[in-house]
């Protein structure tokens, strides 16, 4: 088990499209529990694989009932298949520091994936779990959620990471 570094925007790895998943073995499995003990330690809700710097298909979803518990869904090779709807909701993630924001994404979908063994599996998902999805999915794609905000609000968070990247260089 180890706890492992969430890269943050602008690191380029994060716009990298990951690659499909076609090893189910002990190395994918050590990543999960790694990728689990990462998100909750952040404490975070999902992580991708890119997140931390693997740029493979697979992304993890807290899917606790309880404050205390520590339950999650692995989803490999996850892709939306199916959406309807229109949702607003506020996002923020592990790898873009310091900001969340409202962004629209679909308000139901259904997800094909693989699970850890490698079956193939479906899964209907609506409103705050939907938006999960949807953002971790992203993360495969390259895409950021900021990456859905405005032009001026992503100008302007753009130009806050420059002001901090200067900042962590001087001190």
């Amino acid at each position: 088990m180890t706890i492992r570094k969430i890269l943050a925007y602008p690191d380029p790895v994060l716009r990298v499209p990951a690659v499909p998943v076609t090893k189910f073995n002990e190395d994918l499995s050590q990543l999960v529990v790694d990728m689990a003990e990462t998100m909750y330690d952040a404490p975070g809700i999902g992580l991708a694989a890119p997140q931390i710097g693997e740029s493979i298909q697979l992304i993890l979803v807290d899917v606790s009932r309880e404050e205390d518990e520590q339950k999650f869904m692995v989803m490999i090779n996850p892709e939306i298949i199916e959406h309807e709807g229109k949702q607003d909701d506020e996002e923020g993630c592990l790898s873009v520091l310091e900001l969340t924001a409202m962004v629209q994404r679909y308000q139901k979908v259904t997800v094909r994936y693989q699970d850890i063994a490698g079956k193939e599996q479906e899964l209907n998902a609506e409103d705050r779990f939907a938006v999960v999805l949807q953002h971790e999915i992203d993360h495969l794609n390259g895409v950021l959620f900021i990456d859905h905000l405005s032009s001026l609000k992503r100008s302007l968070y753009k130009k806050k990471v420059k002001k901090m990247l200067a900042a962590d260089q001087r001190g």
